[in-house]
């Protein structure tokens, strides 16, 4: 009994023994893991901040809206890019249909406002499929834009759009019971009739954001824009056809422009990334600004 029991009490640490050994194999595996991570991010670093020079790249993609977080990360983008002592010049990658007149026009006032602080380094922007609206409006605040033959660009133009159902309430029987305080309250609601006077409202407001997307273009763009009665309409253009008119500078990618414009051939990635959590809180902030947004959409794509 007393040799069996002895046996038992061997047996037992002989498997606490392997029960630690095994967690200090993973513990070790999830260090080794850790530590790649953070020593590659070091070497990007290390290797980013050598002075050998490189070309900031950022990218502009997808819809320019507080869901993207466009504006704020373009921002924290460049201070990185700046920041960085072997930067030799800065591209923005864009590929964007346009979006939020105020976040491009952030976004635009802070490239400029860059470019004054670190006049030694240019901004170029290089259009993949499409940089149209909001996206050329901030590109205008670019040294200068590069483009494929094929690239849309343009459209700088501002837009609200929305639904009108009376006459579907009308053959429904439906009556609409709105109470506002203020007589302008309730503009643009879609199940209400047009009102001449709201109407008119609506476009001037229009047409003030208008003129300030044109009056930016022309800051940014300058004497290189040629005189087109169609160039402020809304157009849009090929990449080909949009260098004559002073919309772009040239023919180009992000690697060409790096190897032959900037001359730092190699890139790092400036973009900024989300984590979950910055995913998930921005989307319920979106989510509940959504429900509380007024019916006058306005946008510039």
């Amino acid at each position: 009994m007393e040799k069996l029991a002895m046996a038992a009490v061997v047996e037992q640490r002989r498997a606490r023994r392997w029960k630690i050994f095994f967690r200090l194999v993973w513990l070790g595996i999830i260090a080794a893991l850790l530590a790649t991570i953070f020593l590659r991010n070091d070497d990007k670093s290390t290797e980013a901040l050598t002075g050998s020079g490189h070309t900031a790249v950022i990218s502009l993609d997808g819809v320019i809206d507080s869901e993207n977080n466009t504006a704020e990360k373009l921002s924290a983008a460049l201070e990185d890019a700046y920041g960085d002592r072997g930067t030799r010049g800065i591209i923005i990658e864009a590929n964007s249909p346009g979006g939020s007149p105020v976040l491009s026009g952030m976004a635009y006032d802070e490239i400029r406002r860059q470019k004054k602080l670190h006049p030694s380094i240019p901004v170029y922007v290089t259009v993949q499929e499409v940089c149209a609206s909001g996206c050329y409006y901030i590109a205008a605040a670019a040294d200068k834009i590069f483009v494929d033959k094929a690239s849309i660009i343009g459209s700088i133009g501002v837009l609200s759009d929305g639904f009108g159902f009376t006459g579907l309430m009308d053959k429904l029987g439906v009556e609409r019971r709105l109470k506002t305080a203020g007589e302008n309250k309730a503009m643009g609601d879609p199940f209400s009739p047009v009102n001449p006077k709201q109407d008119a409202i609506r476009q001037q407001l229009l047409d003030d954001i208008h003129q300030q997307f044109i009056k930016a273009v022309k800051d940014g763009r300058g004497s290189r824009l040629k005189s087109d009665p169609q160039l402020f309409s809304g157009m849009v253009w090929i990449g080909e056809k949009g260098i004559p008119l002073g919309l772009a500078d040239g023919l180009g990618n992000t690697r060409s422009v790096a190897r032959d414009v900037i001359k730092a051939e190699k890139t790092v990635d400036y973009t900024q990334q989300d984590d979950l959590s910055s995913r998930v809180a921005r989307k319920i902030g979106v989510e509940f600004a959504g429900g509380v947004r007024s019916l006058f959409n306005t946008r510039l794509f």
